[in-house]
């Protein structure tokens, strides 16, 4: 995995929340325009000394459920290769909500590193509707296309979701599960985006799983030593923004007191 290469490390993963893409109601801005922001973020955290990057379509509300236009699968194929060019850290991709497969085949057109999948094990409710399992169909496809050498990290239990189908199925069950359906790694969150996730969990998690453990929502330049020990990795979206807010533009203030705390924690 590039992304753990050096496992003290702990790697930072920054959100690059795209701007709304072609054909979603947010639209607004051409393509240049979308590529040059994309840019102007990516140089803004790698001067920052950010350790990964994970490209995600977030203003295209509302989501469509797994299956995708070809236009945002386009646009994404375009971005993911733009960053590509740009920097050589590990590069994710994530596309809303769900779309796993589109998200695998960016990656491996886009020489990108890793995806971020929702819905890999059990089902559950989101805004979008029901999210049925798709581990299987995605490790074929991913062994179809020869990208193997593409890790797939897992959400679990994921925010903006109701989990009431699986109420009988702790957290560290579905960890378990997705370890035994061979995902590279699993994704704690919170309840809803820049939302901590619950330190129970985590410990749950910690115990039922061997696979590396990246906590996805809430970490903050103050709770940050409160996870430090609990995860492997750690995806950082809304609080690198004015006010907390992933919609909002980067705040240098808070990336770079978060990131000083982060070489403060670092062996």
């Amino acid at each position: 995995m590039k992304l753990f290469a050096d496992q003290a490390r702990k790697p930072i993963i920054v959100m690059l929340h795209v701007q709304a893409l072609p054909g979603t109601p947010k639209h607004r801005h051409s393509m240049r325009a979308i590529i040059d922001h994309l840019l102007e973020e990516t140089h803004t955290y790698q001067e920052h000394g950010v350790d990964a990057m994970l490209i995600e379509n977030m203003h295209d509300v509302p989501y469509s459920r797994r299956v995708v236009g070809d236009e945002i699968i386009s646009a994404m194929s375009v971005l993911a290769h733009e960053l590509r060019r740009e920097t050589d850290l590990p590069l994710g991709i994530q596309i809303l909500a769900g779309a796993n497969k589109a998200a695998l085949a960016v990656a491996h057109a886009a020489g990108l590193d890793f995806i971020r999948a929702e819905g890999f094990v059990f089902a559950h409710v989101a805004d979008e509707g029901i999210i049925q399992s798709d581990a299987a169909e995605l490790l074929r496809y991913r062994k179809y296309l020869g990208a193997e050498e593409i890790d797939i990290f897992t959400d679990i239990k994921k925010k903006h979701s109701s989990h009431s189908l699986t109420q009988d199925i702790c957290i560290g069950e579905t960890a378990s599960a997705a370890e035994f359906f061979l995902s590279d790694g699993v994704i704690v969150s919170g309840n809803s985006t820049g939302k901590a996730c619950n330190i129970k969990d985590l410990d749950e998690v910690c115990k039922a799983c061997k696979l590396p453990i990246l906590i996805g929502s809430g970490i903050t330049t103050v709770n940050l030593c409160e996870y430090w020990e609990l995860a492997d990795a750690f995806i950082v979206g809304s609080h690198f923004k004015v006010d907390g807010l992933w919609s909002n533009a980067l705040s240098l203030q808070r990336i770079k007191a978060f990131m000083t705390e982060v070489e403060r924690l670092r062996p």
